[in-house]
């Protein structure tokens, strides 16, 4: 955290269990899809735990691998219930995530109780070209938005939208604010219609491009990713 920072922030991230990430990518990674997501979160939390506006990182996972993996690059792990994992395959009508979200909610409260006083930032786990500068400069922009209702002025949240203008890969909450992350499928609109400010800042590529596709892998490493992804996606984009 930054010496002028009012308040720390904690960084939540979600991740499924390997097995059953990253479907979508199973057309070029085949049976290395699991090894491709670990490095795509592993990139991810590095980038978090690096950020000079971050004081934490709390993994919501229960992937035996990816867990201990993840802490070795100081990320803080809450285990899942395994009710809760299965369903984070499975999606709403409405293209959400209720299991994710849920994940969140449950990382957001273990927050709460061990650092009261944190702003929560929920972040995907797909970001390999995130820059510790960009989610700085996020959560900077993010801790400064203010709404009105009636006379009272209280902190709000923010979001920033991923690449494609459809999802959100970052929603973040200053003390104070109501934590409610809607991730899946259309989820600009839905945080937009809950009232979190959007976040249009120059200079965060990184931040915006989750990968989903053979194409998104493909536009995060032309914007330059971690040293994970990076040896993964040269083998895999090196066959097509």
């Amino acid at each position: 955290m930054t010496d002028s920072a009012r308040f720390t922030w904690t960084v939540l991230l979600p991740v499924k269990v390997l097995a059953r990430a990253k479907s979508r990518l199973a057309v070029l990674a085949g049976d290395r899809r699991h090894e491709l997501a670990l490095a795509l979160a592993s990139d991810t939390v590095s980038a978090a735990v690096a950020c000079p506006e971050v004081a934490r990182v709390i993994v919501v996972t229960s992937d035996p691998v990816a867990g201990p993996q993840l802490a070795a690059l100081g990320a803080h792990i809450i285990p899942e219930p395994l009710p809760q994992v299965l369903a984070l395959s499975t999606d709403s009508l409405d293209g959400s995530q209720p299991a994710l979200n849920a994940a969140l909610l449950q990382g957001a409260a273990v927050a709460a109780r061990r650092w009261p006083g944190t702003g929560l930032a929920a972040l995907t786990a797909d970001l390999p070209a995130l820059r510790p500068a960009e989610l700085a400069k996020a959560l900077r922009a993010a801790g400064g938005t203010e709404i009105r209702t009636g006379t009272e002025i209280r902190t709000g949240a923010a979001f920033v939208p991923d690449a494609a203008g459809l999802g959100t890969t970052l929603y973040a909450v200053p003390p104070g604010g109501e934590f409610r992350p809607m991730f899946g499928g259309a989820s600009r609109a839905r945080h937009a219609a809950a009232g979190a400010a959007e976040l249009t800042l120059d200079g965060i590529a990184g931040l915006r491009q989750d990968v989903d596709t053979p194409d998104d892998l493909r536009a995060a490493v032309a914007l330059g990713v971690g040293r994970r992804t990076a040896g993964v996606a040269a083998e895999l984009l090196a066959d097509v």
